[in-house]
């Protein structure tokens, strides 16, 4: 079952760009990625799916529901995590929490069980008002506030803003286990490693459209490889001029290195004619990957 569907979702704010016919299918029980800077559309996707805005045109389904009509219904299995958390700031923690498990038709006492095992887990001092904690304390109450009710959808939109590295892989490894669990989460940064570590499937989006879905492991292993030549004499940039899959060329003395797509026999056929002291040739990393769509 797909868990979440769009087709052509296109939001605009006025006149300026949000998202334009996005087509997105997440399946059930997948880790999926969403990447992009700041401004290209990821945060309005989400808000777009959660109804909290409404699209301009197009459609998206969450559990072959429809986001508009079944709206409430709906909700009531997401979790969601925003990049910015706000509070009242008045409220005790443990209170804020006990609030927010009455929206949900589950039981109480499962969920208050939950509460105090995931602030165990985070070292969170429930009785502490909100305006005294620190940012990643905040960011904390955001992350059980979106999980005390153990969502079939957890969303979560660049979550890892003010935790620090103890506590994210602390949350990495809660998300590894409720997606065992069942949970299929949609993963939202612009911190390319995260989803590299963390995702089975990501898409790129820019400037408001997908330009590429695809799996982590076929994106990183099948499409392009990193050269590093160790060269005894300097290479000029012509030499590369004409070799079809080339691209991010970096040439300083007796060193070059570059990306390549493409077979592995016709770039090594091209450049057994240099003379090589040495070359290496690894996988490159998603951030490499991602800058080259983006230029």
């Amino acid at each position: 079952m797909n868990v979440i569907e769009t087709k052509k979702l296109t939001k605009y704010y006025g006149k300026s760009r949000g998202i334009i016919d996005v087509d997105m299918v997440t399946e059930e029980g997948e880790i999926y990625g969403f990447i992009g800077p700041n401004g290209a559309g990821k945060s309005t996707t989400i808000r777009t799916l959660l109804g909290l805005i409404y699209p301009t045109s197009g459609s998206a389904k969450i559990f072959g529901k429809d986001i508009i009509e079944d709206g409430p219904e709906i909700r009531q299995e997401i979790g969601y995590l925003p990049s910015e958390v706000f509070y009242y700031d008045d409220m005790k923690v443990i209170d804020l929490l006990s609030y927010s498990a009455s929206f949900y038709q589950k039981n109480q006492k499962t969920m208050k069980k939950r509460i105090k095992e995931l602030s165990s887990l985070f070292d969170l001092d429930l009785k502490k008002k909100i305006d005294d904690l620190s940012y990643g304390n905040k960011k904390k109450v955001g992350i059980i506030q979106g999980l005390l009710h153990e969502p079939k959808l957890i969303i979560l939109d660049e979550p890892t803003g003010g935790l620090d590295p103890l506590i994210q892989q602390k949350f990495f490894n809660l998300l590894k286990e409720e997606n065992k669990k069942g949970a299929t989460i949609l993963f939202s940064s612009h911190i390319l490693s995260e989803v590299q570590k963390l995702c089975d499937r990501v898409a790129i989006i820019k400037e408001g459209k997908i330009i590429r879905v695809q799996k982590i492991s076929e994106l990183l292993e099948n499409n392009y490889k990193r050269f590093k030549l160790d060269t005894a004499t300097k290479v000029d940039k012509e030499f590369f001029a004409g070799i079809k899959g080339v691209s991010d060329l970096l040439i300083s003395d007796s060193s070059v290195n570059f990306l390549y797509r493409g077979r592995i026999n016709d770039i090594t056929k091209k450049i057994a004619s240099l003379d090589l002291n040495n070359m290496l040739v690894e996988e490159p990393s998603l951030e490499e990957i991602f800058l080259h769509y983006y230029k």
